[in-house]
This record gives structure tokens, C-alpha cells and sequence, in this order.
């Protein structure tokens, strides 16, 4: 009887390692096919999520599908450099996601997508990526795309950390991301450690939690929020709205 049980197991291993396989072979080809069709048919533009293990994924992808957006969820470099624009999303350790981008090789494409002019947008962790380095997790390079630092939220009476809850914005320097949301918006948080961002024109949102946080960023073609657009209700999903407005290739409005 033993034997006939080691026998089903490793029968069992074995199917779901083929179906593994077989679901990551259909992935690949389900992006593949978008891609084709978008450049084929002259399709509606075209975001894509980068997935890496560590992000809030269907949630932005749900968020955009509400506002009538195509995307596509892929870790392929030529799926990722076709896109119109760029999402990376984020949740969990700086440390863990820097590892999972190297393991995936995605260090490089990310370089090249913000090189080539398409509109990237950071969520939360992503926002947080681009930056040089971490105190969450010391000696671990970040993609260095923007100048700052990440730094833990300092403990204040009263205040919980992680800081999870919802806060609102003073808005500056005329971010393309905030067109059209008022003052003092109210959006979501979770997070420990938040943004010094060294250029302070590129700072477009701030809030107050214990410190100032410089709550979104903008540069050029990179946008990046340390809150959840996607989960923001009304104004976040306007957010969401006006980075999907951005005119490919340049990052200006369309």
C-alpha cells in the first residue's frame, strides 16, 4: 500500500509540474498574441504590468479595466519595450523585489523603457525601487533611475507604523498626474518606509505622517506614487486616468 501511495504522489508531482509548465508557456503566448494584434490592427494603447513576484497586480489591472484600458501582464522584455506604457506596481521587502528583478533580468529592460521615452509609473514599492537605495534594506542597490532616499517613517505618539490608512495631499509643482484633483485628495497608504526625494522640483504630492513624505514624484517620462492610485476610489483612478492620457514615446499629455 505504501508503494502504490509514493507511486500517486509522484504521479501527482509530475502533472502539476507539466501544468506548470504548460501555464507559463500559455502566458507567454497569450502576450505574444496582444502584442501582435495591438501592432497588427493599430489596437487601443497598450499598458503593461510588470510582474515580478512582488506586486499588487490585479488590482491595477482591475483598476484599468475599469477605465477602459488594455494591459497585459508580463515579465517579457520585448512585450515590456512594445508597450505603450509601463506600470511597475509593489508590495513587500525592497530587498526581495531588487532580487526578483535581477533573477528576471527585468534591471535592464526597466533601464531601457525609461530610456526610450515611454511613461513608467512606480506604485508604492515601485515608487520607492527607483530610487538608489533602501534603509529597509541596507547594501542592496536600487535601480537608481532617480535621486533620494528611502527612509523608515519615525515613530510619533499616537501613530501607527506601518502607516496604513488614508491621507491627504498637498499638491505642488504642477505634477500631469494631479491634473484636474484638488487640494487635500485624500488616498490610500501602506507602507513603512517613505521618500526624501534630493530634487525637490520633481516632488509633485505630499503628506504629513509623523514627517513629510514626498508622496509622488515626476521626471521627464517617470511618474511614481507612494500611495495606491488603484485603490483611492474617484480621484485615484483619475490619477490612473491621466497617466494612461500621457502621449506614448514622450511622456507629454496627449
Amino acid at each position: 500500500m505504501k508503494v502504490y501511495v509514493q507511486q500517486y504522489c509522484a504521479l501527482g508531482r509530475q502533472y502539476l509540474l507539466i501544468k506548470s509548465i504548460y501555464m507559463m508557456a500559455e502566458n507567454a503566448a497569450h502576450n505574444r498574441r496582444s502584442i501582435d494584434e495591438k501592432q497588427t490592427t493599430g489596437g487601443a494603447r497598450m499598458i503593461a504590468i510588470i510582474d515580478y513576484d512582488a506586486g499588487n497586480i490585479k488590482s491595477v489591472e482591475k483598476a484599468l479595466h475599469y477605465l477602459g484600458e488594455e494591459t497585459v501582464v508580463s515579465r517579457d522584455p520585448q512585450v515590456l519595450l512594445s508597450a505603450d506604457k509601463v506600470i511597475l506596481p509593489g508590495v513587500g521587502s525592497f530587498g526581495d523585489a531588487m532580487e526578483n528583478l535581477h533573477n528576471y533580468g527585468l534591471v535592464p529592460v526597466i533601464h531601457q523603457i525609461v530610456e526610450k521615452g515611454t511613461p513608467f509609473l512606480g506604485i508604492c514599492l515601485g515608487l520607492q525601487l527607483l530610487f538608489e537605495s533602501s534603509d529597509e534594506t541596507q547594501g542592496v542597490e536600487g535601480l537608481g533611475i532617480l535621486k533620494g532616499k528611502i527612509l523608515r517613517i519615525p515613530p510619533s505618539p499616537g501613530l501607527k507604523i506601518p502607516h496604513m490608512g488614508w491621507n491627504s495631499l498637498h499638491l505642488q509643482n504642477s505634477g500631469r498626474l494631479f491634473k484636474d484633483i484638488p487640494e487635500n485628495t485624500y488616498v490610500y497608504f501602506v507602507h513603512s518606509y517613505y521618500l526624501q526625494a534630493e530634487e525637490e522640483e520633481i516632488v509633485k504630492a505630499t503628506t504629513q505622517y509623523s514627517t513629510c513624505i514626498h508622496a509622488s514624484v515626476e521626471k521627464g517620462n517617470v511618474f511614481a506614487c507612494q500611495f495606491h492610485p488603484e485603490k483611492s476610489s474617484r480621484w485615484g483612478l483619475k490619477i490612473l486616468e491621466n497617466f494612461a492620457a500621457l502621449e506614448s514615446g514622450t511622456g507629454k499629455e496627449a
